[in-house]
């Protein structure tokens, strides 16, 4: 018989994001959020009444709030803000999901993931778009060696005017722009179909040519937010030496005087890949082909929906996490480099201690 017993959680942060945590555990049988902090006064508790989550009590100190009787925890906080709670939540026994990205610094994400281990709780990463049944379709075809060896591989996306505003373009709360905002999606999506190859270097450059433009703050927020105040990247772009002398290439971008990047896609010995398309690319005697695979439905808000059933059920029937922190350190390790070395123009190699 399955295990009915209700899943008790907690979340840490509420604003945007979290609305889609409370909105989704309201959906999942067994599952109840019972507690929400906010250092903000008001805005747990204002929190707790816009969606309808009965008998949830409100913290102003997510601390307090560990003290709770609840299994479970999401972080729902800015990115600056992602280290503590984690760590605080693993060493009070909760498991975790945590919103990406995981960390920017690698020495944070390995913290992390060895407190998890002590702790013998779960860490999983929020990274919804690995439930988009056409991402797994896709990275089905390259682990049963459709493609052959993947050698090359490019990703990323952008927008031609989409720099959002408040936390997010602030050092002090984003910590990063563009490449943690959405960026790191992309790079997530193409590790995880490519086998999560370790990374060995990375060349980078990013820029902030139209968050520091007065004449786009002035279209894109009316006035309402300075450029002065714009302290992260609007544009990234990463070369990535991989092991088994394999290449990733990483672009993203908030803003641009271009419909596109290009499109996610990768090459092989066999075969390649386009991601967009669902388009596979081979020979047949020399001719060349190409197949488009079937197609399914999906849209941001399913996937969502999927990891929080995913996290709820881990937690109920003991694991192992959804997306597993440790399973994260690669993409930790290489966006630690891509700042690194867009600050040194210069390559920077990927140093990756034991965990």
């Amino acid at each position: 018989m399955a295990d009915e017993r209700e899943i008790r959680v907690g979340i840490i942060g509420a604003g945007g994001i979290a609305g889609a945590h409370a909105e989704r555990y309201k959906r999942v049988p067994g599952a109840r959020v019972v507690a929400v902090a906010d250092v903000l006064p008001g805005r747990a508790q204002g929190f707790i009444d816009r969606y309808g989550l009965e008998g949830a009590r409100a913290y102003g100190d997510y601390r307090e709030m560990l003290r709770d009787d609840l299994e479970a925890v999401s972080i729902c906080t800015f990115n600056a803000a992602h280290y503590e709670p984690t760590m605080a939540a693993l060493e009070a026994g909760k498991h975790v999901l945590l919103e990406k990205p995981m960390a920017v610094r690698l020495s944070q994400g390995l913290d992390m993931v060895r407190a998890a281990r002590r702790a013998n709780r779960m860490l999983s990463i929020g990274f919804q778009s690995r439930y988009d049944p056409n991402v797994q379709q896709a990275r089905r075809v390259v682990h049963s060696g459709g493609l052959g060896k993947v050698y090359y591989a490019e990703t990323g996306g952008g927008r031609r005017k989409g720099i959002p505003g408040g936390t997010f373009v602030r050092k002090e709360t984003a910590v990063g722009g563009a490449v943690l905002d959405i960026g790191c999606y992309s790079l997530d999506t193409a590790l995880w179909i490519m086998g999560d190859p370790r990374p060995l270097a990375v060349s980078a450059t990013t820029s902030d040519y139209f968050g520091k433009s007065p004449v786009y703050a002035r279209q894109a927020w009316g006035g309402t937010m300075r450029p002065e105040d714009f302290d992260v990247e609007d544009f990234g772009v990463a070369f990535i030496r991989l092991e088994a002398d394999a290449v990733l290439v990483f672009k993203i971008s908030w803003a641009m005087h271009f419909d596109s990047l290009g499109h996610t896609f990768f090459l092989g010995t066999e075969g390649g890949l386009d991601l967009d398309q669902l388009r596979l690319y081979h020979d047949t005697y020399g001719l060349g082909a190409a197949t488009d695979l079937p197609r399914r439905d999906s849209n941001w808000g399913d996937q969502f929906l999927r990891k929080i059933q995913a996290f709820v059920e881990a937690v109920r029937d003991g694991g192992p996490a959804p997306i597993p922190g440790e399973r994260i350190l690669h993409a930790t390790a290489i966006l630690d480099a891509l700042y690194r070395s867009a600050a040194e123009r210069a390559e920077v190699k990927v140093e990756l201690p034991p965990v």
